[in-house]
């Protein structure tokens, strides 16, 4: 699979890592130090190559918006037309000190980058923290995390869950694109707990019975 990755941090690189592990191809986009993309690309290997948003939709089957809140009307703009593309959100509508969010409960960050990329495919899904990303196994102990994803198109969301599972968590459908309400204010309730409170790296996991 051809992923476009739009976002240069720690996150998008750390997926992107793992994802060409397993033999996809990506194109990492959106840096304000052209560099900085061109040495995530050499570190990863022969899988990974850079571009500019537009060039990493056209490149890509699922395109990854990894960027800041404050950044995703620049970066979508930066990008064109996503028409029928799936659109894989990582982005939480968190204050730029992480003190808060923009948006919550009325709406979402999921939502609104989707009244935005209005043709895009949108799937939404907060993956584990960038530590554990970049750390040798996501696992706690031996406990995958759980990771709610959201979407209103089926299909897009299978693909999504699929790319989540190579990243070893447990991947678990949260419903339309409007849980995304619910799921970004608990993703803060884990950087409160993670970083406030010192609890260091934490995720979440759902029990059954």
């Amino acid at each position: 699979m051809n992923i476009g990755i739009i976002g240069a941090g720690n996150m998008g690189s750390g997926l992107g890592k793992i994802w060409a592990q397993n033999g996809h191809k990506l194109m990492f986009s959106y840096s304000r130090d052209f560099s900085k993309l061109e040495k995530i690309a050499q570190a990863i290997g022969s899988n990974a190559s850079v571009g500019t948003p537009a060039e990493a939709v056209q490149f890509a089957d699922v395109v990854v918006l990894s960027v800041p809140y404050g950044a995703v009307e620049d970066a979508l703009k930066a990008a064109g037309s996503l028409d029928g593309k799936i659109l894989f959100s990582i982005v939480n509508a968190l204050l730029p000190d992480m003190s808060g969010m923009a948006v919550g409960t009325m709406t979402s960050a999921a939502e609104e980058i989707a009244k935005l990329a209005t043709n895009a495919r949108v799937v939404e899904a907060l993956p584990v923290f960038a530590e554990v990303l970049n750390s040798e196994s996501r696992r706690f102990g031996d406990q995958q995390a759980t990771v709610f994803y959201t979407g209103d198109d089926e299909q897009a969301k299978q693909v999504v869950a699929d790319l989540l599972r190579e990243i070893d968590v447990e991947s678990i459908d949260a419903g339309s694109l409007k849980n995304s309400r619910y799921v970004e204010p608990a993703m803060m309730l884990l950087i409160q707990l993670a970083y406030t409170q010192q609890l260091g790296q934490v995720g979440f996991k759902l029990l059954r019975r």
